[in-house]
């Protein structure tokens, strides 16, 4: 049977253009798109509102902030799941990569012992039709942890794996080249006395020169193999992005410095930063700003990273903001940009053949409100 309906009254953002119109759903692919108060018997009326592509999201570790919700506190992960998928499909996100940490800098913790049943979670939710957005997975693989490898692995088969990322949160470099801020990070999260700051401190040197480079080639390596999307993660220096290129990556995640930022797009990275981190004006750990970015043109695409909501904010305020992006453009960071990095051609812009996933959004003041989503033509929010 097949299954139809009409977007009409609505400003239409289309590839490159912005226009008032009407699209025309079909069994799931856009069907048509026309130009002007074209009206269809039954359509919904958008009453002037926007509609966008539906969001693709590459890294968020909301997933983990449901199964701990609080210290020490392990939810159930089937449970913990449907909370972080209904959260993705309000905030317009049609498409997730739920960014799991594969290896970790602390042994033993929270994110270690949920793994593998947030894994599980995910891949059964996926293949039983519960979830809203569709969820795949991204392995974030601390290359300083000693069994990095082995994690990587038992993990590397399952068919939702599309992205990894290598990360390495050694004191004084990438995120944390301002070691004071590695301090307070660390000390606030873990509770660690000055002490045991200066051990784990120590310790984390120690595994870095000891596993880093050669978990970063033979991750990397794996990766070309299974024809992942590779991504750096946290690249300060030439150094770090000309490493990073020779290994094959194609995303560069949240690079801390101009230098590093647009190294990566001339060597042909997508340059990903945080939409927290533009809606807040800047980066909790003092590194450079996405607007800054935004600003000198080496800006791709936007994660919500750890605030979901953030993603449909930051796109309009790089539209409507002091940077005045044009809307297709400021869209593109959250839909098509981040789309084609995973190597997904089918959604990430409104064109006729492709996945309907689309998103209806009213703007309240400088606030995006999102009223409606789909998901390959079907409502989730």
């Amino acid at each position: 049977m097949t299954r139809e309906f009409a977007l009409c009254n609505a400003r239409i953002v289309a590839g490159d253009e912005d226009f008032p119109g009407c699209l025309l759903v079909r069994d799931g692919r856009i069907a048509a798109i026309d130009r002007g108060a074209t009206g269809v018997p039954g359509a919904i009326d958008c009453q002037g509102d926007t509609v966008v592509p539906g969001l693709v999201e590459l890294h968020t570790d909301n997933l983990e902030r449901h199964m701990t919700p609080r210290p020490k506190v392990r939810w159930h992960a089937g449970s913990a799941l449907l909370a972080h998928d209904a959260q993705m499909a309000a905030a317009g996100i049609t498409t997730v990569f739920d960014a799991l940490a594969c290896g970790d800098v602390i042994e033993g913790s929270a994110r270690l012992e949920n793994l593998q049943a947030m894994v599980d979670a995910v891949t059964d939710g996926q293949a039983r039709g519960f979830l809203r957005a569709e969820h795949r997975l991204h392995l974030r693989c601390e290359v300083s942890s000693a069994n990095i490898v082995e994690l990587f692995g038992a993990l590397a088969d399952n068919p939702l794996v599309g992205i990894v990322s290598l990360m390495d949160h050694t004191p004084g470099q990438r995120q944390f080249v301002h070691e004071e801020k590695y301090r307070d990070y660390y000390m606030g999260k873990y509770g660690f006395s000055e002490t045991e700051m200066a051990a784990f401190t120590q310790r984390q040197r120690e595994n870095a020169a000891r596993y880093s480079d050669t978990h970063r080639r033979v991750l990397a390596t794996a990766c070309r193999e299974r024809g992942f999307t590779l991504a750096s993660h946290d690249d300060a220096s030439i150094a770090h992005v000309d490493e990073a290129a020779v290994l094959g990556t194609r995303l560069a995640e949240f690079p801390t410095t101009l230098e590093a930022a647009r190294a990566s797009r001339q060597a042909g990275m997508v340059v990903m930063m945080g939409a927290p981190n533009l809606m807040r004006g800047g980066s909790h750990s003092g590194n450079i700003a996405a607007a800054e970015l935004a600003a000198s043109g080496d800006l791709d695409a936007l994660s919500s990273d750890y605030v979901p909501v953030s993603l449909m904010a930051a796109a309009f305020r790089l539209h409507q903001g002091p940077l005045g992006f044009p809307l297709p453009m400021a869209i593109d960071t959250v839909t098509r940009n981040p789309a084609r990095a995973a190597g997904l051609e089918d959604r990430g812009v409104i064109a006729v053949g492709k996945r309907a996933d689309l998103v209806r959004v009213h703007i309240a003041d400088d606030m995006p409100v999102v009223r409606e989503v789909w998901r390959e033509g079907r409502r989730i929010a």
